[in-house]
């Protein structure tokens, strides 16, 4: 590898994935803290993850903020790898579709945490169709790495 460092070997708007990555994360941490002020309006007390309806008439609406949470931090991981992969070989595009999927996921986050889970999907949906370009990105990365000579 020489003289090079890591960073020279990036492509230059590889910052922009880089970004998307914090923006995210920082997604993370506002979701987090709502549900933990979801935890005390609905008296909903650690280590219980969910509430029981026939102790809580709110737990329906608490467990929605908590599953809407949830389910971003469930698909996170391949967020994180698809958009990474993805962005080695088209970080512009990469970081728009990473920027689209965060976006839809405040969304889906805010309509679920209404307590009607069906709000979720109004803005939600379009996240999917971003980490399906993430994914198109990664196998073009991939791609690129096999036919490279």
């Amino acid at each position: 590898m020489g003289s090079s460092s890591v960073v020279e070997l990036l492509p230059q708007d590889y910052g922009y994935v880089v970004l998307v990555v914090v923006l995210y994360s920082f997604l993370n941490f506002f979701m987090a803290a709502q549900v933990g002020m979801a935890r005390k309006k609905y008296k909903v007390f650690y280590p219980t993850m969910y509430a029981s309806e026939s102790d809580n008439k709110d737990a329906k609406v608490f467990n929605c903020v908590q599953r809407g949470h949830q389910n971003c931090l469930e698909m996170m991981p391949l967020f994180f790898v698809f958009l990474v992969l993805g962005g080695l070989r088209h970080p512009c595009i990469a970081a728009v579709l990473g920027l689209l999927y965060t976006v839809s996921r405040y969304f889906y986050f805010k309509g679920y945490s209404t307590g009607n889970p069906e709000k979720r999907l109004s803005v939600g949906k379009y996240g999917f169709l971003a980490l399906m370009g993430l994914i198109v990105c990664t196998i073009s990365f991939g791609v690129t790495l096999l036919v490279r000579g």
